[in-house]
């Protein structure tokens, strides 16, 4: 199987180039804009075509999501309509696409986890973008498998888990937005999710995947002080007022993983755990 991965530069791309080497039965094309402009729709269908491409694993993605409510042009261009390009030249090839969305097409005014089935309601340009590219994938491509994910972070690129752990070392106080609840997700943890799913085969639909358990930003930045060793920091809590963003954030962004855990019979590690792990890699 010729599996295409986008965005092998970030932080999921980069962990799933750690898990190709125990999967010597695929041939793996990991691409980033240097190789593969997934903006060109031509260059999209060309390299599908001529690598004969099986399957996708979009980890592509405009992330910055203040910047992104006053670049709505470019955000929509690789959240929307590159996905929809890869979705379409994979569709030609009867191939399957594994598309990664967010758990910020909801806007957090729930107070139980959120399911699949429940009706998405953007709040942000980010929001907005990744749950058009989720109506495109699946518009285009039969094979279209979904995955929802939060609080993403590793012990690659730019992420919470290394600044608080830069601003621990540097500062004396921090502050840290308390009145925000979801559950972080190692990066590591989605890869091998992901591997998983090619392994035991693509199911077409939306699935959510986040690790276990259930915090605020602020618990997530004390923990990660307290795993690390930092204590010369004080980190206090603050309300969202406190610390207004261009973009909107969903106050409560749990997501309910019971769906792939029962598909693929799978066991999420509780987010401690994972959070233990990244910061003994780094």
């Amino acid at each position: 199987m010729n599996i295409l991965i986008t965005g092998c530069n970030g932080q999921l791309g980069n962990e799933l180039q750690l898990l190709e080497k125990n999967t010597p039965q695929y041939n793996w094309f990991n691409t980033d804009v240097d190789e593969l402009d997934i903006t060109n729709q031509l260059a999209v269908e060309q390299f599908v075509a001529e690598k004969d491409i099986d399957g996708i694993v979009n980890c592509a993605a405009y992330t910055a999501v203040d910047k992104a409510e006053d670049a709505k042009e470019i955000c929509t261009t690789l959240n929307t309509v590159a996905p929809a390009y890869l979705a379409a030249a994979i569709e030609k090839r009867g191939g399957w696409i594994v598309q990664i969305s967010t758990d910020y097409v909801f806007n957090g005014t729930k107070h139980t986890p959120y399911v699949e089935s429940d009706t998405p309601c953007p709040e942000s340009v980010y929001g907005a973008t990744k749950l058009a590219g989720e109506l495109g994938v699946q518009k285009f491509c039969k094979r279209a498998m979904i995955i929802r994910t939060a609080w993403l972070y590793s012990s690659f690129g730019n992420n919470f888990v290394k600044t608080m752990l830069k601003l621990g070392k540097e500062k004396s106080e921090l502050g840290v937005i308390f009145d925000q609840i979801g559950t972080p997700t190692y990066a590591r943890d989605l890869a091998q999710c992901i591997m998983l799913v090619i392994q035991k085969g693509i199911m077409p639909g939306v699935f959510h995947f986040s690790n276990e358990g259930v915090i605020s930003w602020y618990d997530f930045a004390k923990a990660i002080h307290r795993i690390a060793g930092i204590d010369a920091c004080h980190v206090r809590p603050l309300h969202t007022t406190e610390y207004p963003t261009p973009a909107n954030r969903p106050p409560y962004s749990v997501l309910d993983k019971t769906k792939i855990k029962q598909a693929y019979q799978m066991e999420i590690p509780y987010w401690e755990e994972s959070l233990r792990e990244c910061i003994a890699n780094l």
